[in-house]
């Protein structure tokens, strides 16, 4: 074979594949991905003549070149049908198989192998540095049990120093759980508590670079003053002290070069995590393990962007007070990876004597509770380390790169929440609670307000340890599958780190005690007999109008009724969602009807003797028998490939039927 003829001959395989590709797709009125349809008409094309050979066989011989002129349309319709019919069951049966988005394209399998690949190698590294730094059996669930406080003490630093080598991530993890005593031995939280203010800082070779590209020139040029050694180094970003040209004294936040893509990393991994415990753990799906990662890594992100914290620090600054100082951004210098701000002079705030400690962390839990409930924007990370001791004996709050908010109507769930554990109502708490978290359907609200009454008198009578408050609340929520928001984690979090950040500067401190004293402060005033005339009058002001139509409504319906004429109008399937969906199940059912009726009048005719006999082993009778059965195969495949699609896509609203509006889906 020459080839001019090889190469029409391809050009023709070709044209028919996609001619089948087409016809299957649009018979069966799903979308299926451009490479699933290929390679279902190119298996077609090649399985056509070994599959259409019985079945010519069973219609008898027949002429090729002269065909009866009575059978040669139905014959020839029957053969397009049965070659078109062959790539429509593969993808049918394709899609209850292997449904799209369950094996990956080309594409995505070559993104899935490069990141498996990095996330192996991360694994490997984060072995490594537990290894190195003698975590290796405790991985592996052989370490010995400590109980002196030495070897704690030794195995605490281990842990500090692997975190602190494991990067952005593991710092963030450390400084977290340095927080948690109720979950940790002293000697781990005193060690833990190192990473808030004593990271290794990058060297000023990568720095340089840095700040360089960001502020568009040298450093010796953009400021009149500029100190190489970092004032403090944290996880994401360190601090170094400047001066303007205007003389202005002013703190320069780095980000740490190539941080972005290790973190992009280990949040990946988080998320992965948070999945399968989610997936297959009670306690995980009680959580919401993947909604609380999905929280976490934006809180990451969000910290790796300097223009968000300094809009953050403006947000915040806007509702300063209460003996605590927010540094202020100089806008015009701040960009992604550098943040100049006005520097606040002190000293780190664990410096503070035990005669000055009471008093900070008065002014700190009045300055935080203040911007949750009455502000709605608020530091979502007061651990010791974003806190300064000021020159003045006032406090400092640094570092806005986390920051949560919070609508009014939770702050107002919020605030009666806290007046109701005030008065010991488990009742109001009960209430308050269900409107901060999502109601379920199924809740022992009886059981709950129970529970909640015995945490009050165990927490709130008797005098207990504030540390295992919020793990005690977290129990019972996890307990009656109450599912916490993350703007709402966000504060039980804040809460959790700042009751370690305040056991650290005044131990002993009643926090339970000076929360009831806030609320009885700031919170009781709002529901004074002024404030509560004043909510009524604005109240009625909005439905003055309503009220002033009532009457007239009032009286146009006693009148229809007096007179005979009362009539109610109720529309059904008014929105347009509603009426595709009845429109798709119609569809549906049609099809489903058309393709039996189709398959009964087959088996008969195909049962039927007698007829005109078109070819010589089969009548006219058989041959239409063939096609429908042909019809109603086809008919029966459209309504399962909207069956088999309609659960996973994305794009269905309940019109995807056999007929109507079709599925799609972009996978393969």
């Amino acid at each position: 074979m020459d080839l001019p003829t090889q190469l029409v001959l391809g050009a023709f395989t070709l044209v028919t594949i996609m001619l089948l590709a087409t016809a299957a797709q649009r018979l069966l009125n799903v979308r299926f991905g451009r490479l699933r349809t290929f390679l279902a008409a190119l298996v077609a094309y090649g399985l056509a003549r070994p599959l259409l050979e019985p079945i010519m066989g069973a219609l008898g011989p027949v002429d090729v070149e002269q065909p009866p002129p009575a059978a040669a349309l139905g014959l020839l319709l029957l053969l397009v049908m049965c070659v078109v019919l062959i790539p429509m069951v593969i993808l049918v049966l394709a899609e209850a198989l292997v449904p799209p988005g369950s094996v990956p394209g080309p594409l995505e399998l070559v993104r899935s192998v490069r990141g498996r690949v990095s996330r192996s190698r991360r694994y490997s590294q984060i072995t490594r540095i537990a290894i190195r730094h003698g975590l290796g059996p405790y991985l592996r669930g052989r370490g010995e049990r400590l109980e002196d406080r030495t070897g704690k003490v030794r195995l605490a630093r281990s842990l500090r120093e692997a975190l602190d080598d494991g990067g952005v991530t593991f710092v963030k993890l450390g400084q977290v759980l340095s927080t948690r005593r109720d979950l940790l031995p002293a000697e781990f939280v005193e060690e833990l508590g190192r990473l808030q203010d004593q990271v290794a800082p990058a060297p000023w070779e990568r720095i340089e670079p840095v700040l360089a590209a960001e502020l568009g020139g040298p450093v010796d040029e953009v400021f009149a003053e500029f100190c190489r050694t970092p004032l403090a180094a944290a996880s994401i970003g360190q601090v170094h002290a400047a001066r303007l040209h205007s003389g202005e004294s002013v703190v320069v936040k780095v980000r740490r070069p190539g941080i972005r893509s290790a973190v992009a990393k280990d949040l990946d991994i988080v998320r992965r995590l948070a999945a399968t415990l989610e997936s297959r753990t009670r306690w995980g799906r009680s959580l919401g393990l993947r909604d609380l990662a999905e929280g976490f890594a934006t809180a990451i992100r969000e910290e790796l962007d300097f223009r968000v914290e300094a809009a953050n620090m403006a947000a915040v600054t806007a509702s300063e007070g209460g003996g605590v100082t927010y540094p202020a951004p100089i806008g015009a210098m701040c960009t992604e990876r550098v943040l100049v701000m006005r520097r606040l002079n002190g000293r780190p705030v664990t410096t503070a004597s035990p005669e000055q400690g009471p008093r900070l962390a008065r002014d700190l839990l009045d300055c935080l509770l203040r911007q949750i409930l009455v502000e709605g924007v608020f530091h979502a990370d007061p651990h010791p380390g974003n806190l300064m001791l000021l020159d003045d004996g006032t406090l400092g709050l640094l570092d806005f790169g986390s920051v949560g908010r919070l609508d009014g109507s939770v702050r107002t769930a919020l605030q009666r929440f806290l007046l109701a554990m005030n008065r010991q109502d488990p009742l109001g708490v009960t209430d308050a609670l269900l409107e901060v978290v999502p109601r379920p359907e199924d809740i022992d609200e009886a059981a709950l307000e129970r529970a909640l009454g015995q945490f009050m008198a165990r927490h709130l009578a008797s005098g207990m340890d504030s540390a295992r408050m919020f793990t005690d609340l977290f129990k019972i929520v996890s307990a009656y599958g109450l599912s916490i928001p993350p703007e709402v984690a966000a504060v039980f979090r804040a809460l959790a780190t700042l009751e370690g950040t305040l056991v650290r500067l005044s131990p002993g401190f009643d926090l339970i005690g000076e929360a009831r004293a806030f609320a009885g402060r700031h919170l009781a005033e709002r529901i004074s007999p002024e404030s509560v005339k004043e909510t009524v009058t604005q109240e009625l002001a909005a439905l003055l109008p309503m009220l002033r139509r009532l009457p007239r409504r009032v009286e146009r319906i006693a009148s229809a009724a007096e007179h005979g004429r009362f009539t109610m109008n109720v529309r059904l399937l008014a929105d347009e969602r509603d009426r595709r969906f009845l429109t798709g199940l119609l569809h549906q059912v049609l099809l489903t009807v058309l393709g039996a009726t189709a398959g009964v009048m087959a088996v008969v005719l195909l049962g039927a003797d007698g007829g005109p006999q078109v070819l010589p082993a089969t009548s006219l009778f058989q041959l239409i028998g063939y096609n429908l059965l042909v019809v109603s195969a086809i008919l029966v495949l459209r309504v399962l490939a909207a069956i088999f699609r309609r659960p996973r896509s994305s794009d269905d609203d309940g019109s995807g039927g056999g007929g109507g509006g079709g599925v799609r889906s972009a996978g393969a």
